[in-house]
C-alpha cells in the first residue's frame, strides 16, 4: 500500500506539463537523445526523492535562501530558453524528416535537462520538502521512497518514447513552428510564475 501511495504522488508531482517535461516531449518528437535525458531526469528524481523520504526537507526549510537563489537562476533560466524558443518559431522552417533534422550533441541535451531539472526550486519543495513530509506518515517509508521513484522511471520514459507516435503531425513545418511557440510561451509564463511565487 506504500508503494501505491508513493507511486500515485510521484506521477501526480511530475504530471503537469512544465519546463522539463516540454523539452522531453521536444527530444522525444526529434527521436534524439531520448534514453540518456529520460534516465537523468528519472535519476536526478530518484536522488532528490531518495534525499526527501531519508529527512533532508528540514534542511531546506532551514535555509530558505538556497531556495531562493535557485528561483532567481531557474526563472532566468527559463526566461532564456523561452525566448530562444520564440525566435525559432518565427525564424525557422523544419520538419521532422530524417534528412533534415538538426542534431544537438548529447552534452548540450543533458546541460540543457540539467538545468531544467536542477535549477527548478519547484523540483526541490516537491521531492524534499513533499514528498519527504508525506512519507513521515508511511508504515515502510522504503516502499513509499521505491513507489515515488517508480512513477518517475514510468513517466518521463512514457513521455519520452511515447511522443515519437506524434511524429506524422511533426512531419509538417508548421506544426513544429507552433510547437516551439507554445513552448516558448510556457517557458516565459514558468520563469513569470517562478520569479512572483
Amino acid at each position: 500500500m506504500d508503494y501505491v501511495s508513493g507511486f500515485m504522488l510521484g506521477l501526480s508531482l511530475i504530471f503537469a506539463i512544465g519546463s522539463q517535461n516540454a523539452f522531453i516531449l521536444k527530444q522525444g518528437l526529434k527521436k534524439q537523445h531520448i534514453f540518456a535525458i529520460c534516465l537523468f531526469c528519472a535519476v536526478s528524481d530518484a536522488l532528490l526523492i531518495s534525499a526527501g523520504v531519508a529527512g533532508f526537507g528540514a534542511i531546506t526549510t532551514r535555509y530558505p535562501n538556497a531556495v531562493f537563489i535557485a528561483k532567481i537562476a531557474g526563472a532566468l533560466f527559463l526566461l532564456v530558453y523561452g525566448l530562444q524558443s520564440l525566435y525559432a518559431s518565427a525564424t525557422k522552417s523544419h520538419a521532422l524528416t530524417q534528412d533534415h533534422q538538426q542534431v544537438s550533441s548529447l552534452k548540450k541535451s543533458l546541460l540543457l535537462c540539467f538545468g531544467f531539472t536542477w535549477l527548478n526550486p519547484h523540483v526541490y519543495l516537491d521531492t524534499l520538502v513533499l514528498v519527504g513530509m508525506v512519507s513521515t506518515g508511511a508504515a515502510s517509508k522504503l516502499q513509499f521512497g521505491i513507489g515515488a521513484v517508480s512513477a518517475s522511471f514510468v513517466f518521463f520514459f512514457s513521455l519520452g518514447y511515447g511522443a515519437r507516435l506524434l511524429s506524422p503531425l511533426f512531419a509538417k513545418p508548421k506544426a513544429w513552428n507552433i510547437l516551439d511557440a507554445l513552448v516558448g510561451l510556457l517557458m516565459i509564463y514558468l520563469a513569470w510564475h517562478l520569479y512572483s511565487s
